[in-house]
């Protein structure tokens, strides 16, 4: 691999989302984004529920990820998530419905209620599929 790329790694428990030779990494981090060029110094972080975006040239790509971590390398990134889908494998009608669903469910519920963070967190996760779509 050249010295001026970076190693992008994204996998999920179900499989290896990609694997592919990137200029720079873009990931929501439980802190904010967080931007990664080749030769980087290594650290640990915590993704959330966002756009994973990879630049190779100058073409950004997109990825929905979930909750998960990230290990920066000088020349890798290996991001282990929860989920994480490629535009083109997400189903906008089955997004739709999950967002519509999630939406009523969190208009009967109050922030007391035990499923009121799991809505909430559906609703995120839908959302983001949604907006990947649309990019």
């Amino acid at each position: 691999m050249e010295s001026d790329k970076i190693l992008l790694e994204i996998a999920s428990p179900y499989r290896q989302v990609l694997k592919v030779e990137v200029d720079e990494v873009i990931a929501p981090g439980e802190e904010g984004q967080f931007g990664v060029l080749p030769g980087h110094t290594p650290f640990l972080a915590t993704i959330n529920v966002g756009q994973l975006m990879y630049r190779q040239g100058n073409q950004l790509k997109y990825v929905a990820v979930s909750h998960g971590y990230a290990e920066v390398e000088y020349h890798r990134v290996i991001v282990l998530l929860d989920a994480a889908e490629l535009p083109h494998e997400i189903d906008l009608d089955r997004a739709e419905k999950a967002r519509l669903r999630a939406e009523g469910r969190l208009a009967e519920l109050s922030h007391e209620d035990r499923d009121y963070y799991e809505e909430l967190a559906a609703l995120d996760r839908a959302m983001n599929r949604i907006s990947i779509t649309k990019i």
